[in-house]
């Protein structure tokens, strides 16, 4: 008899990550009709914003403005997200998600790395259906004991991953390391 294959140890759903046709457009209505505030921009293409003390609940990245696509409306029929996570308890618990995706053959999307807005540390994979999913732990959190002020920050490798790829268990995916570094190796 075989053992069990071993499992993640999710704590909780933790955030989501949209892309956007209008940034700004789509920036109003979260802060105005949900009411969530804004945590931190990169540039002005992604925006983290909140509804509690984690840094970001809900993340928004705007669709290049020459994209083919930017008209198209989310449907049923295909994703529409670029990623959900999931709460581990730490960057060993991380870890061990790594042995975990490579014991059921799961695609590895990107990461161990860590994020400069809301510093908090990813792993990104594939569900049945293409789906990023990711995997994260220690967020920034911002309460009445630990206020925190908005910045915008430079769409470059140090706001994606801190690390610079180092500590990825996987190679970055194909021209995000150029895209990243604006178009440098």
């Amino acid at each position: 008899m075989t053992s069990p294959k071993p499992k993640l140890n999710p704590k909780r759903l933790g955030h989501l990550v949209l892309v956007v046709r209008d940034i700004q457009k789509s920036v109003k209505f979260y802060t105005e009709v949900p009411g969530l505030t804004v945590s931190d921009w990169i540039d002005d293409q992604m925006v983290f914003l909140r509804a509690g003390s984690d840094h970001h609940d809900l993340a928004l990245s705007q669709i290049p403005k020459h994209s083919p696509d930017i008209d198209d409306l989310p449907r049923y029929s295909r994703p529409g997200m670029e990623h959900f996570s999931y709460l581990v308890d730490s960057v060993e618990e991380m870890e061990k998600a790594v042995e975990v995706l490579r014991a059921h053959d799961v695609e590895i999307v990107r990461g161990i790395g860590r994020h400069g807005p809301g510093a908090n540390y990813f792993l990104v994979f594939k569900d049945p259906d293409g789906n990023n999913v990711e995997v994260y732990c220690e967020m920034t959190q911002i309460d009445a004991e630990h206020p925190y002020e908005a910045k915008v920050w430079e769409r470059n490798i140090e706001s994606f991953d801190r690390f610079r790829f180092e500590r990825f268990v996987v190679p970055p995916p194909p021209g995000m390391v150029k895209e990243k570094s604006g178009g440098k190796p």
